[in-house]
């Protein structure tokens, strides 16, 4: 066992049944399936019916008299970014102090920009504070209307679950759009659109063992979104370029895979997640567990190590050969501390020395035991 891979919030490894259904698409040769001829009507059914399945999957009808919609995307930074661009249109921009770079970067460009931006905190186990947006949406002479409110469903960090349900409830009452980022939360619990109450849902194909480069904007019916690209007609103009009829493909075996297996997929990481987690308080009993009193994703683990370097401790594992991270890999050139930590008001010398573990499918109790002794070893060769 040369080398444990523990991020899997980061990127997960594709399925090779993935890779099979897109090499066949690649081996028919597909046409561009914005062609009106026979070759790109095939490729058009091909891409819709996986654009059907995904949708559906994530509890969305297309179908309906009122259809909700799903435009493909490059991915999840895409989907995001279309989102706060192309939902927003006039009044305050709302998000949550946890939100992933892909959102809070966005935010803050529009914010530069001579747009207005609040911030719904957390408590210290990461769960959104619903009272704190209450009182952002409430009208005041002080403070305009909102236009669109964005929380994620689940912390890419921590893997504490929001209460997007209560949350989109505050949203409707006041009339304000609510997206959710649900890419970490997608391949991990089920995701049900409707059920959420939300007006737009992102996810990406690469966190549930699905190809890179796609991801997409789930859309509630009667919710406008106004393109960041010019160019083509394709995707009802909101997301204009010829799209990857692979891609989708991959995105939709890669789901359908999870759906069918996602609740013996959810035990097991749950298992192998509590075993790493009492493996590392045994051996080091000062290891603190972020979000442990609340709901998360069974898949992640975000410790942290008092009296060590985060950093430094990183680096010691990779060479040891486990791959883990300090938070979100979009901000991995970063020097700052995690936003999320600190808007958890951790101290600190704990969210210095706070490392992410995430687990995945390929995850084997055998690695997480393994696991455990080269994080213990490391731990004490650094203390010494």
């Amino acid at each position: 066992m040369d080398s444990i891979y523990l991020d899997h919030n980061s990127t997960t490894p594709t399925r090779p049944e993935v890779i099979e259904a897109m090499s066949r698409c690649y081996a028919d040769g597909h046409a561009n399936p914005a062609s009106q001829h026979q070759p790109g009507q095939r490729a058009r059914r091909v891409l819709e019916k996986a654009r059907q399945r995904v949708a559906e999957i994530l509890g969305a009808d297309l179908n309906r008299h009122k259809a909700d919609r799903l435009v493909f995307t490059s991915g999840g930074t895409e989907a995001n970014n279309l989102a706060l661009f192309g939902l927003k249109t006039t009044g305050r921009l709302v998000v949550s102090a946890i939100e992933h770079a892909s959102i809070l970067e966005a935010a803050e460009w529009l914010l530069e920009r001579g747009h207005r931006l609040d911030t719904v905190g957390v408590d210290r186990n990461g769960v959104v504070k619903t009272s704190d947006l209450t009182n952002l949406l409430d009208a005041s002479p002080e403070q305009p209307p909102a236009g669109l409110v964005s929380v994620m469903l689940a912390n890419h960090e921590t893997g504490a679950i929001q209460p997007i349900e209560e949350l989109a409830a505050i949203c409707r009452s006041h009339g304000v759009p609510l997206h959710t980022d649900a890419i970490a939360a997608a391949g991990k619990i089920a995701i049900d659109f409707q059920a959420l109450g939300v007006a737009a849902l992102s996810v990406a194909a690469h966190k549930f063992q699905g190809p890179l480069g796609i991801g997409a904007i789930v859309l509630r019916h009667d919710v406008a979104l106004a393109p960041m690209l010019f160019g083509g007609h394709q995707q009802e103009g909101m997301r204009p370029g010829t799209e990857s009829v692979a891609l989708a493909v991959g995105m939709q075996t890669a789901l359908e895979l999870w759906h069918k297996e996602q609740d013996e997929h959810r035990r097991k990481l749950t298992v192998l997640r509590d075993r790493f987690e009492a493996g590392l308080k045994t051996g080091r009993p000062g290891v603190v567990v972020h979000s442990e009193a609340v709901a998360r994703l069974p898949n992640t683990s975000n410790i942290a190590f008092p009296g060590l370097e985060g950093q430094i401790l990183l680096l010691a594992l990779d060479m040891a050969g486990l791959a883990c991270s300090v938070g979100s890999a979009c901000a991995s050139g970063s020097t700052e501390l995690s936003p999320t930590l600190r808007a958890m008001e951790l101290a600190n010398d704990i969210v210095a020395s706070s490392l992410r573990f995430s687990l995945g499918a390929t995850t084997t109790e055998a690695e997480i035991d393994e696991a455990v002794a080269r994080i213990l070893r490391v731990c004490r060769e650094l203390g010494e």
